[in-house]
């Protein structure tokens, strides 16, 4: 057996432990490994694809990132080619794609991504593409799975910096706006904030109201407690309001939001009188060392999906479904977006510690 693996889409901590785990597995069972580099780059001649063997994935574990790289525009149903105008058009290079594995030999592809790389296996195992996929994302927005690995990780990073940003905003009694990563969920911005003690947490599921948001700091400003800290997700947007999208993607990418912070600090400053700043994590969320629990998970990812290959559970995603590992069909999952819930109890826990969604 000759299997190849693919990271596509945006990094999480936690990807180098799947390969790791998979190369592994496949190789205690006497197969070869290839990594495609750069999402389904190298099966399209625009990069490379290199052996993966027990030296190549030694002590990368607890290293963040890829070995073998990833994107988020390099999708082979629309992959981007700049024509000789300067502009760029969409190419559909999937039947290449299909031909170069076959003459490599390749028999099955375990591709590890969030909704789009699913969606691309998805294609692929409709062209008869061997396929199985691991889940990946930071945002824990992939439906069938209670969690994906990268997402603790994320959590606690944005943890940290609302422990470090409540010394100095109750130093100088001043209010925090910390603007977290989550485009449509706001898992991030809800495990960190209720974890960090935050006094606001704003999510793209719940439309808030700047004069709610307010209310609540000058609550506590007229209780003694004379600063707050404001978690936004990145994508939470006001009641009838939009979204804040910053500046034009690169072909093949998804709209950028950002600048949520930033806006609603000066909001804040404005209403309340309050000395305000806003800060945004950005990437640092997808960077660095994964915690155990996710190097845990990922290496249980990436072990039961050489399983898979192993049971020929074409089109199928591993998942965690506690306190088991299961596979589902990929058709299944892209059937459905996984959100924040409302009436979730984490969601009912921090109203009941007066945590303020902005509603």
């Amino acid at each position: 057996m000759r299997i190849a693996i693919s990271t596509g889409g945006g990094d999480a901590p936690g990807l180098n432990a799947v390969i790791r785990a998979a190369v592994l597995s496949a190789r205690t069972r006497g197969w070869d490994v290839l990594g495609i580099k750069r999402g389904y780059a190298g099966l399209l001649g625009e990069d490379e694809i290199v052996p993966l063997t027990e030296e190549t994935v030694r002590g990368i574990a607890n290293q963040g990132g890829t070995i073998i790289k990833t994107t988020n525009r390099g999708s082979p149903f629309a992959y981007p080619i700049l024509q000789p105008d300067g502009t760029w058009k969409n190419v559909d290079r999937s039947d290449e794609l299909v031909e170069n594995a076959r003459n490599l030999g390749i028999e099955a592809i375990i591709s590890i991504g969030g909704d789009g790389s699913l969606k691309i296996a998805s294609q692929l195992a409709a062209k008869g593409m061997r396929v199985i996929s691991v889940p990946k994302t930071i945002d824990n927005d992939v439906p069938g799975t209670v969690t994906t690995f990268g997402f603790d990780t994320a959590v606690n990073t944005a943890m940290e910096a609302i422990d470090k940003l409540h010394t100095t905003a109750e130093s100088h009694d001043r209010v925090m706006v910390l603007e977290v990563m989550g485009r449509d969920a706001g898992f991030i911005a809800l495990h960190a904030g209720v974890a960090g003690t935050a006094d606001v947490i704003l999510i793209p599921e719940i439309a808030w109201d700047i004069e709610k948001v307010c209310e609540k700091i000058m609550d506590r400003d007229a209780a003694g407690r004379r600063f707050s800290i404001v978690v936004v997700a990145e994508g939470s947007k006001p009641k009838g309001g939009m979204e804040s999208i910053i500046g034009a993607s690169l072909p093949g990418q998804d709209r950028r939001l950002g600048g949520i912070a930033e806006r609603m600090g000066y909001d804040i400053q404005r209403i309340t009188g309050k000395e305000t700043r806003s800060m945004v994590l950005g990437h640092l969320q997808r960077g660095g060392s994964p915690t155990g629990y996710d190097r845990l998970l990922a290496t249980r990812f990436g072990a039961a999906a050489v399983q898979a290959v192993a049971d020929k559970r074409w089109g199928h995603m591993v998942a965690l479904q506690s306190p088991h590992l299961v596979t589902i069909p990929i058709a299944d999952v892209l059937k459905e977006t996984k959100r924040v819930d409302p009436a979730h109890d984490v969601v009912q826990a921090a109203r009941m510690m007066g945590i303020s969604f902005g509603d």
